[in-house]
């Protein structure tokens, strides 16, 4: 590696873990190049292996568009405001902004919701919400919409580790005075989601605790490194100890169940 770029990526990683920076900004910032970590630099192939190790995500070897963002997500920055988005199902909306009215007619149509960051940037107000419920995978979103429709209550899906669509969408929620319930696959990469958004926002588990875990019948191997869970400490320990993962279409129904409105019922 020439000495330019040693001192390039040096520069870069003094910067990380940047919260909501754009990737050509990053760049710009360290490099004096706004392209200098764009996909195919050698800086950049050097740039990503290094937001995967600080980030404690598993080396990739070959990795598309999906895993080079996710590794830049897990830092902070994002490829552009457009490509960042987070799935979501009956969050209210408003009448003041575009993406107010934009929630109001998906929650009143009973359809998913996709947002970009450069629209969640753009909505600057707080977003009212009582008890919103975060799931991992977007089979959550999906079943949901397919079952209740118009009375699933606020519902925002993580879609892996959280793009920086995803924490702005949160942090709004935050903001305007919501408590979350969260439920993931019980995984240590699901751990280490879970424990992010957990130190970010907080939440109560949402069948996401020692006993739900124990209680699903699974023989899939558990694999990865050991991550500690400060919403049930107890839950790290369990996993361990019986080492296999359960993923979360494995209690999609229980989920679905969880969500129908009391005194409610189902399409």
């Amino acid at each position: 590696m020439a000495l330019c770029d040693e001192h390039r990526l040096s520069a870069v990683l003094e910067r990380l873990p940047s919260p909501g920076t754009p990737l050509g900004r990053l760049a710009a910032e360290t490099c004096a190049d706004a392209h200098a970590l764009d996909e195919g630099r050698p800086l950049a192939t050097l740039a990503l292996s290094a937001a995967r190790a600080l980030s404690g995500l598993p080396y990739a070897g070959e990795g598309g568009t999906d895993a080079r963002r996710s590794a830049w997500a897990a830092v902070g920055v994002h490829l552009d405001d457009l490509s960042s988005v987070v799935l979501c199902l009956g969050l209210p909306g408003d009448d003041h902004s575009p993406t107010g009215r934009m929630l109001s007619a998906a929650r009143a149509a009973g359809e998913p919701c996709v947002l970009t960051l450069r629209q969640l940037r753009r909505h600057e107000a707080p977003l009212r919400a009582d008890l919103v419920r975060i799931c991992e995978n977007p089979i959550v979103v999906a079943a949901a919409a397919d079952e209740l429709g118009a009375s699933c209550p606020p519902l925002v899906c993580g879609g892996g580790r959280p793009s920086a669509a995803v924490w702005r969408l949160l942090d709004l929620l935050a903001a305007g005075g919501a408590t979350f319930a969260y439920h993931g696959d019980f995984d240590w990469g699901g751990i280490a989601i879970a424990a992010a958004v957990h130190e970010r926002v907080g939440f109560l588990p949402w069948r996401f605790d020692t006993a739900s875990y124990q209680a699903v019948p699974s023989s899939a191997p558990l694999s990865g490194q050991v991550r500690p869970t400060p919403w049930d400490p107890e839950l790290g320990i369990a996993m361990e100890r019986r080492s296999v993962r359960v993923e979360e279409e494995l209690v999609l129904a229980e989920l679905v169940a969880d969500l129908v409105p009391k005194g409610g019922g189902r399409h």
